[in-house]
């Protein structure tokens, strides 16, 4: 299947994602810590500031925070170019207080991570990467040119060199980090959340078109009863208006009609029957209809069904919840697409597992993620061979992000594996050479209760 995900996926808005009352609270908190900062070093502490440059620079802030919040309604969402000119202005205007008391000796000079580290959360790379070196440039500025602090008695706070190249090393050392776990973390949100929501989006899908299937077989039922009363009569007619030939061919076209409608119903209705009979179905079965779209795709693909030592002899019942088949069948497309020929799909049983093996005779997964298979969006550069045996494929891991998540909230557990060593000759590596993909299910989330009638069908009411 195939999702319509690319304006969700692909396309980066990040600076759409930042609401401006979120940048102007946050602002509002730092002039409150600014003035009280300001207030006990010049009040307790005694210190010689000028303060008449520091507090306008807290109202420069000040300003800034009323214009945009009276000028712009706070939930507008700020473009990139908006949200770096905001975030700049805040840098610029800590490191003008750093450079009014004491640049590096001030304590407050590590809080220049905290614009930084923003942009790093939710703007893209490149203004991240601006605002970091404007950040450090403004930092090392204030270490070589600043006011210096100056005690109630005229002592003079001055840092060795040491020391202050340390904090100085300390607080770039920090951006850095900051910024980069910061981003690591967030892009992994946000591609989990995008993954997340495809995945939802192909599990809705799967609900519409079984739902869609019940809709098809009450229709049928229900038009099955005025159906056969209109042939019933029509056929009365046919007999009766045996003088009236005109009037004779419509009552025999009404009742071919009604015959073609009866046999469209009864071929819908065999297609999508939604019934206790059809809500669960041999664990064969099941297999073969997640396989069916990929059969006759020019590969081979052989079911090989058997109970282990332990298991029952007689084939499990298992139900037909349209996350598993979907599942299932995302892991057969994948295996399908990478195979040179064959694919096999094993099902075994215990009394205590289902379990079912995907294998192919492909070149198996890459060694560098294998790791990371199943994560959203594990891209990989693509060969020439690749391009031309799957023309459409983005590489970006998402089918098998979905068929992890959906069969996992089946209750089932997955693992992935390459069958033969890559650096095995052609001759050496055996039938089944390629990936496998194994999944086990405890019995009683997956197979219908042995024995169990399934009773009769729940009437549907005119």
């Amino acid at each position: 299947m195939i999702l319509q995900t690319d304006g969700l996926l692909n396309r980066d808005t990040r600076g759409d994602w930042v609401r401006l009352r979120t940048l102007i609270l946050l602002r509002w908190m730092a002039i409150f810590g600014q003035l009280a900062a300001i207030v006990v070093a010049d009040r307790y502490l005694g210190m010689v500031l000028p303060l008449g440059l520091c507090f306008m620079a807290v109202g420069a802030s000040v300003v800034a925070n009323l214009i945009a919040g009276f000028v712009f309604p706070q939930n507008r969402r700020l473009t990139e170019t908006q949200a770096l000119l905001i975030l700049l202005f805040d840098i610029t205007q800590l490191a003008f207080l750093l450079f009014l008391a004491g640049g590096l000796s001030n304590p407050f000079a590590l809080l220049i991570l905290a614009p930084v580290t923003i942009s790093a959360l939710a703007l893209e790379l490149r203004t991240t990467i601006i605002l970091g070196f404007i950040a450090i440039g403004l930092l090392t500025f204030t270490s070589f040119f600043s006011l210096p602090l100056i005690l109630g008695d005229g002592t003079r706070l001055v840092l060795p060199e040491l020391f202050e190249f340390g904090f100085w090393l300390a607080i770039v050392i920090g951006l850095l980090f900051l910024s980069l776990y910061s981003r690591r973390v967030a892009t992994e949100i946000r591609s989990m959340s995008d993954a997340l929501l495809a995945t939802q989006m192909a599990l809705d899908r799967e609900q519409k078109l079984t739902d869609l299937g019940g809709v098809v077989a009450a229709a049928a039922h229900e038009l099955g009863t005025p159906l056969a009363t209109i042939k019933l009569v029509s056929s009365e007619l046919v007999e009766e208006l045996g003088d009236r030939p005109s009037l004779r061919e419509d009552a025999e076209l009404i009742r071919t009609q009604a015959d073609r409608c009866r046999d469209i119903l009864r071929s819908m209705g065999r297609a999508g029957k939604d019934d206790l009979h059809m809500r669960q179905a041999p664990l064969g079965e099941v297999l073969r209809e997640a396989a069916e779209p990929h059969v006759s795709r020019g590969k081979r693909v052989l079911f090989d069904l058997y109970p282990s030592r332990n298991g029952d002899d007689r084939q499990p019942a298992v139900l037909r919840r349209p996350e598993v088949i979907h599942g299932l069948r995302n892991l057969i497309q994948n295996a399908v697409d990478f195979s040179r020929s064959t694919v096999w799909i094993d099902g075994e049983w215990t009394r205590d597992t289902i379990t079912i093996r995907i294998v192919d005779d492909g070149e198996g997964y890459p060694a560098q993620i294998i790791g990371r298979i199943g994560d959203p969006f594990v891209r990989q550069r693509r060969s020439d061979q690749d391009m031309t045996r799957r023309p459409g494929y983005e590489g970006m891991g998402l089918g098998l992000f979905i068929a992890k998540t959906l069969l996992e909230r089946s209750g089932a557990e997955l693992s992935f594996a390459n069958a033969a060593d890559p650096f095995l000759t052609s001759e050496e590596r055996p039938e089944r050479c390629g990936a496998i993909v194994e999944v086990i299910w405890p019995v009683d989330r997956l197979v219908v209760a042995p024995y169990r009638p399934l009773g009769e069908n729940t009437l549907i009411q005119s």
